[in-house]
């Protein structure tokens, strides 16, 4: 009797995305299951590839738009995803804001801003969305959202009520918070923020202390930005009483969640969890025999909302196999076994040099998948 196989991958980075890597498992599994049905559900965890998983696996469509980069002076081409018939948008802030538009010498988060995240949502605004999903990871920012509030009306004003100049390290300026011109679009709009990041807003744990560093910032710059979302806090506790500070993942994408949650009625769900429940996955695992999933690695992190746990989390409540490949095995992944994962192979063919090893993801993906199915086929 045929077999049905689920594939629900996330992108393997700078490799293969979600959708080519489930194609790649497909080639490999179906040289031994040829009369099998195989369901492509290419995933993602709130971060890179959200909206391009999201789009393959509802027949959703791109909206492409022109924003502003991370910096004030950058134009960026981008584009972000309409699916449901067009009723919910899905953003990535990082095709807006990400830290992939900057070369390491231009990162800079005194400078760098969210306003281009803004601009997609109002353009989202402008196609009569009822819902907003905007995933927040890869992001060079560490505004706490005052660019992407700016964008949607919000005025950031200095003592002598004069406009504050964009970027994390111009936060401590404003003295005043004007939101009479605020979008008022946003108050019809479901706003789902996709995360897999749990850190609040400030201290040792917070945006700034533990992303800072990635997105440009020294040791200085870490106390400045610290210091100027600290000030921006208190001000949207004085004067809009609203409290951020201690809100779970309020830190992600330098702040943006916070920012987002201040400004709209957002609310933040786990990244993975929004595309799972976005493409239906629990309803195809429903049908499957087996489940194959993956990512570019796996480790003890993985736990913490990545794709593959996610998978397997659904399918462990449907008593369902789940096979995870991956390019590297880090530590810590005996853990994952009980969270539903089956078993997890490493699909390198051989010792090799980063560069090699992500342009062969695909072919060693396929070869991977066919000696798995070869495995599962004799001890049927």
């Amino acid at each position: 009797m045929p077999k049905i196989f689920v594939l629900a991958p996330d992108s393997f980075k700078e490799s293969m995305t979600a959708i080519e890597a489930c194609q790649a498992m497909q080639i490999g599994l179906q040289k031994i299951f040829t009369d099998s049905q195989f369901i492509l559900c290419p995933m993602a965890d709130g971060g890179e590839g959200t909206v391009d998983a999201l789009i393959n696996a509802t027949d959703g469509k791109k909206v492409d738009l022109e924003v502003m980069g991370p910096l004030p002076s950058q134009k960026v081409k981008t584009y972000f995803g309409l699916i449901d018939n067009n009723q919910t948008a899905v953003i990535e802030m990082a095709k807006a804001n990400g830290i992939h538009l900057l070369t390491g010498e231009q990162r800079n988060p005194l400078y760098t801003s969210t306003f281009g995240t803004g601009q997609m949502i109002r353009t989202a605004l402008d196609h009569h969305v009822k819902k907003i999903i905007i995933g927040l990871g890869g992001s060079v920012t560490n505004d706490a959202g005052m660019g992407m509030a700016t964008a949607l009306g919000v005025k950031f004003l200095d003592q002598n009520k004069q406009a504050v100049k964009l970027g994390g390290g111009y936060l401590n300026e404003i003295h005043f918070i004007d939101i009479s011109e605020i979008d008022q679009r946003l108050n019809e709009v479901e706003i789902i923020i996709a995360s897999d990041v749990n850190n609040p807003l400030l201290g040792p744990n917070g945006a700034t202390h533990v992303f800072g560093p990635q997105k440009g910032a020294n040791p200085e710059m870490v106390q400045l930005l610290e210091a100027n979302i600290n000030h921006f806090a208190n001000l949207l506790k004085q004067q809009l009483k609203i409290n951020i500070q201690h809100i779970a993942g309020a830190g992600a994408a330098g702040g943006l969640a916070a920012g987002l949650l201040a400004f709209t009625h957002a609310k933040i769900q786990s990244g993975v969890d929004t595309v799972i429940e976005s493409i239906g996955l629990h309803q195809a695992i429903q049908q499957a025999d087996y489940v194959f999933t993956g990512e570019g690695g796996i480790d003890f992190q993985t736990k913490f909302g990545k794709t593959p746990i996610g998978v397997a989390r659904v399918a462990q409540k449907l008593n369902k196999p789940v096979f995870v490949c991956a390019g590297y095995i880090g530590e810590g992944i005996d853990t994952l076994y009980q969270e539903g994962i089956t078993a997890v192979f490493g699909i390198l063919d051989r010792s090799c040099d980063l560069e090699t090893a992500l342009q062969n993801g695909a072919k060693n993906l396929t070869r991977s998948c066919e000696n798995i199915a070869r495995l599962i086929h004799q001890i049927q």
